[in-house]
């Protein structure tokens, strides 16, 4: 069963016919929000929005470990992640959609591990490639064929939050290989490979990164949920549940 994590721009799914919401109780605490139930394509699917219902929830503050836990709990095996980013390449325009294949992690403080306590073994996972490259072909190929505007790979940024970026940031994570900057990309990630979930992400790029195209002088807005509340966010978000659809309808 699929379960769609929401993010900025994405904290419902018009198109999901909602059977039930029930909050899940986990060993970490409880998860963003209520688990959101119902089927989408005709197939069962189970939504949350990692910021909560009303984008309450910062990034560095999101119970990554409860959210994963809960999907798992209730028979999620393969996680569609949202995330809105912004592009490095000022070549890029703002409403490319990238399905990134890599991750670098500057976080700090979060809880990203399962295996975390004197109580509990020591356990590494490979972690050399961050997504599940199956569901990643399957996103690609379909989105090859109904989207204008698609990167079919890039590396994330995962950055801490909630402040954006400055533009000697920027640089130095354009030094490093990075092409799009995020903030909830980890530990996601991480926590959905240690309890064997298959999970790619969805990246509608919203703006250009701090100093760079559209974003030169400065990032105009009053808060982050601004950066969606665009028309070329709102089609963005458009295309992205129409492929969400096609993927869970054919998988």
């Amino acid at each position: 069963m699929f379960g769609i994590i929401g993010g900025t721009g994405l904290a419902s799914i018009q198109e999901l016919k909602v059977e039930k919401r029930e909050l899940i109780r986990t060993p970490y605490g409880e998860p963003s929000q209520p688990l959101i139930f119902g089927t989408l394509s005709g197939k069962n699917v189970v939504f949350l929005a990692r910021h909560g219902s009303g984008h309450t929830i910062p990034p560095h503050e999101i119970n990554y470990r409860a959210n994963i836990w809960a999907l798992q709990s209730v028979g999620v095996t393969k996680i569609i992640s949202v995330a809105t980013v912004g592009v490095i390449d000022d070549k890029v325009k703002p409403g490319t959609i990238c399905i990134p294949n890599q991750i670098i992690d500057y976080t700090y403080g979060r809880k990203n591990t399962y295996f975390d306590g004197a109580e509990m073994p020591v356990k590494h996972i490979d972690f050399t490639y961050p997504y599940d490259e199956p569901l990643r072909k399957i996103i690609i190929n379909i989105a090859q064929s109904s989207l204008n505007t698609l990167i079919a790979g890039g590396v994330y940024a995962a950055v801490q939050g909630p402040r954006l970026e400055t533009a000697a940031e920027i640089n130095r994570l354009e030094m490093d290989g990075v092409t799009i900057v995020g903030m909830t990309g980890m530990p996601e990630a991480v926590l959905a490979k240690e309890l064997n979930m298959a999970y790619a992400a969805i990246c509608p790029m919203v703006n250009h990164a701090a100093g760079r195209g559209q974003s030169k002088d400065a990032i105009s807005f009053s808060s982050i949920n601004e950066l969606c509340d665009n028309d070329v966010c709102r089609l963005m978000m458009t295309d992205v549940v129409k492929l969400i659809q096609e993927v869970v309808l054919k998988n």
